[in-house]
């Protein structure tokens, strides 16, 4: 089954490039051939990031670089789209029929949201067995579904961070067995994220749990479509990892 995105954001706001340079190495670890590590190369816990449908891209490595940096933990970026690689940035969003039939097809095969949950999960243990206590996973855009996701019954995860998710689901949120730290931008839904705050409300670790709603913010701000050169999406993107790395300090302890 082909899985659809919705979120018309996602799929018309291009990328933005940026001249920041990655502080992290790539390693071969689990079943991915290429994984962004940055932090320690050691620490008691760990975080996952699952990118955006760019791939690596500067602003999401910067990202994860201020959250490793802030908790002394590791982060571990995975490839999921090895081998065939992340949606094309240039040109970006598709005009025509064939390139936006391209971008949904991409949503049902290289990035199909339940066959990256597997994998992802299968990471999560990975991280287990070679000695993580606790180990947090936060998802942007396409990776948000995908964190989400993998945070339900049996989950390898201890706390989960969706930020700017596309095809947000209240219905997820339902199943959630760890804490959770939501932050949507203007373009996600939010009546939906109004919802599953309510639901997270009656979660018996409502009090960890965390979340703001981006109204001024455009989908993507704090990953490949950041423009941190412009002063407002800047703030937007220092306030939100602030948010995360609080959030995960918390949790992960």
């Amino acid at each position: 089954m082909t899985t659809h995105n919705t979120n018309v954001a996602c799929c018309t706001i291009p990328a933005v490039l940026s001249d920041y340079t990655p502080k992290g190495t790539f390693k071969s670890l689990g079943s991915f051939d290429k994984v962004y590590v940055t932090g320690p190369d050691a620490s008691t816990n760990a975080i996952v990031c699952v990118y955006d449908i760019f791939g690596y891209f500067p602003q999401t490595q910067q990202g994860a670089d201020i959250i490793a940096s802030t908790l002394n933990t590791t982060v571990y970026m995975p490839d999921f789209f090895e081998p065939d690689g992340p949606f094309p940035h240039d040109p970006f969003p598709p005009t025509t029929d064939e390139g936006k039939q391209a971008l949904q097809n991409f949503f049902g095969t290289t990035a199909n949201p339940p066959k990256n949950v597997e994998k992802l999960i299968e990471f999560g243990k990975v991280l287990k067995t070679n000695g993580a206590k606790k180990i947090g996973v936060y998802g942007f855009c396409w990776g948000g579904k995908v964190s989400i996701l993998a945070s339900g019954e049996n989950t390898p995860f201890s706390a989960v961070s969706i930020i700017h998710p596309a095809m947000l689901s209240v219905e997820d949120s339902s199943k959630l067995t760890v804490p959770l730290a939501i932050y949507p931008s203007k373009d996600e839904s939010s009546e939906d994220y109004e919802k599953i705050v309510e639901v997270l409300s009656k979660k018996p670790f409502a009090s960890q749990c965390d979340h703001k709603y981006y109204s001024t913010m455009h989908h993507g701000w704090a990953a490949a479509r950041a423009d941190l050169k412009n002063e407002e999406n800047k703030k937007e993107f220092e306030d939100v990892y602030t948010k995360i790395t609080t959030f995960f300090k918390t949790t992960l302890e």
